[in-house]
């Protein structure tokens, strides 16, 4: 028991929210990636990487379930998808890096920002979640909630420091 006495619950919390911010970063990077590789990716290539992909399964079982969720979710990507899905990637990813970037150099002014889009996010990605039930975007809900929760504490403590200094 005297082993946890001196666990400092403050400085996991930092650490938490550092890392947070890292996976953040990384996300928003791999947001923009994916957001400038969409822009190659048009429903006629889609259409011939879907059928290279799932001929081989479907001429051997053509009830085959993955390989027919997977033409059924390709012939949904439209020109307009495409476009929806580079801007929102490119434009959600480059936000997430420039707040992880402002909250790295302890921007004041960041923290409570952060706050409010990680909210905004969160309530879009539960719209979107009720319509398509990924678990990826719950996971990712989740994150933000998280992400929120140690960003309020991190400010609360920045705002607190600034105080006594």
């Amino acid at each position: 028991m005297g082993k946890f006495r001196n666990i400092d619950i403050s400085n996991i919390f930092h650490k938490s929210f550092k890392i947070g911010l890292s996976l953040k970063a990384i996300d928003g990077f791999l947001e923009m990636i994916g957001g400038i590789l969409l822009l190659f990716l048009n429903p006629a290539r889609l259409n011939k990487m879907t059928v290279m992909l799932t001929e081989h399964e479907l001429s051997q079982d053509p009830t085959d379930i993955i390989a027919n969720t997977i033409i059924k979710m390709s012939s949904k990507f439209t020109v307009n998808t495409q476009y929806f899905g580079v801007i929102y990637l490119i434009s959600h990813g480059a936000l997430k890096l420039i707040l992880v970037i402002v909250l790295w150099k302890r921007k004041v002014w960041a923290y409570p920002l952060t706050i409010i889009l990680l909210g905004i996010f969160v309530v879009y990605q539960i719209y979107r979640y009720t319509i398509y039930h990924s678990t990826v975007l719950l996971l990712l809900t989740f994150l933000d909630i998280i992400i929120i929760a140690l960003t309020y504490i991190e400010y609360k403590k920045l705002k607190t420091k600034s105080h006594y200094v």
